[in-house]
């Protein structure tokens, strides 16, 4: 079967972006195969650059986590000329990518109203904190939006202090809300020749991924509550402990738990009145609990999960990102990518992109640019007149 070209090739992504949302967007379109030229301020660059440790042989991993497969050119935005560069950038892209402040692009002259008029193509994505109206002032960043957003009141003990996730989760929901609309507004221009402005803000993309959780108190008036690793309808569906540690067990329907229950030696418990039904196990999961932790104790995490997954129930002990890497590794999912410099040297593994294309696309793979490295190079071709 012949590789297809990438889904992008051809389509060039002028990116005003840094830290985290923007940045993972336009990877993922560069992974697709755009173009991608990433704008930095001089000197500093995005502000991730700085941020550690942990730093590789290169540079911030944070940095390195959202930039492959991009150019980076240095433009002074206060710079008559420089302002005129990225004014040519933008006239020649087929999507914009920004998160500047409110109003900080309009002030430029690079706002999506000045730019459709001469570029009425463009696919144009602004991302903020939260939105703006309202909330143009305000500042975003995910850790804050995790907090008034509502996650960290879901997320931690019950007894313990609301805590946010474990990585920024906001962000990396913005990025692919963001990916979502534009490669929707691409397809549309197809049709049309009109680009769109879409607007995304952490603060929605956030709340559009509450799910359940929301839909509980729009729908019924609940507001939920942290929960630690249990979930508020479907029992057992938590970690449980075992010998030596944890182990995440999810029985979601009746069957998985009788299974479930087969496994410890505690047939009886599928059959007892207090937990014959999901809703009756979820209302007596404190009876539950201590019950099913007695039998799990008598055997090592590791053993439970081979045991449950033979029979159909979903279980797996709690591991670091490096088991998680190493399971994907295992089951042939092919995690992680190798990245290149210019002369084709290998500076890093990361994480692939995480679709597997058939037939297989070709896999770009070059390395986080290091700040204005192809600023000589752009700046000749936005000075160069277009054929």
């Amino acid at each position: 079967m012949p590789t297809p070209e990438a889904p992008l090739a051809g389509i060039l992504v002028a990116d005003f972006s840094r830290v985290l949302a923007g940045p993972l967007a336009t990877m993922t379109l560069a992974d697709l195969g755009a173009r991608v030229i990433k704008v930095e301020r001089p000197d500093v660059g995005d502000d991730t650059r700085s941020w550690g440790p942990p730093f590789s042989a290169t540079g911030s991993t944070y940095f390195e986590s959202v930039n492959r497969n991009k150019e980076s050119v240095c433009l002074d935005l206060a710079d008559a000329h420089d302002l005129d560069l990225a004014r040519e950038l933008i006239a020649r892209a087929d999507v914009v990518v920004e998160n500047f402040k409110p109003g900080g692009m309009q002030k430029l002259g690079l706002d999506y109203d000045t730019v459709r008029q001469s570029n009425p193509g463009i696919v144009y994505a602004s991302i903020t904190g939260f939105g703006s109206t309202g909330g143009r002032d305000l500042l975003g960043y995910d850790f804050v939006v995790q907090a008034l957003g509502g996650l960290m009141s879901i997320t931690g003990e019950t007894d313990g202090e609301a805590v946010k996730a474990g990585v920024a989760l906001v962000d990396v929901l913005t990025a692919k809300d963001a990916v979502a609309g534009i490669l929707a507004a691409l397809l549309r221009r197809q049709s049309t020749g009109l680009g769109a402005l879409l607007e995304l803000n952490l603060l929605s993309s956030l709340q559009g991924s509450l799910a359940n959780q929301a839909q509980a108190y729009l729908g019924a008036g609940v507001i939920p509550v942290r929960l630690g690793n249990t979930h508020p309808s479907i029992a057992p569906y938590e970690t449980l402990d075992c010998g030596d540690g944890p182990i995440a067990v999810a029985c979601g329907n009746d069957g998985q738990f009788r299974r479930l229950a087969e496994a410890l030696g505690a047939a009886p418990l599928a059959e007892d009145p207090r937990f014959l039904t999901n809703a009756l196990r979820v209302a007596n999961r404190a009876a539950l609990v201590p019950l099913l932790e007695e039998r799990l104790h008598t055997k090592p995490a590791a053993e439970w999960q081979r045991r449950l997954t033979a029979i159909g129930v979903p279980a797996g002990r709690v591991g670091t990102i490096a088991d998680g890497l190493e399971l994907a590794s295992s089951l042939g999912l092919d995690p992680t990518i190798e990245v290149v410099d210019a002369s084709g040297v290998t500076v890093a593994t990361q994480v692939r992109h995480p679709i597997t294309w058939t037939p297989r696309l070709p896999r770009r793979a070059s390395a986080p640019p290091l700040l204005g490295e192809q600023d000589a190079a752009v700046r000749d071709w936005l000075t160069d007149p277009v054929d």
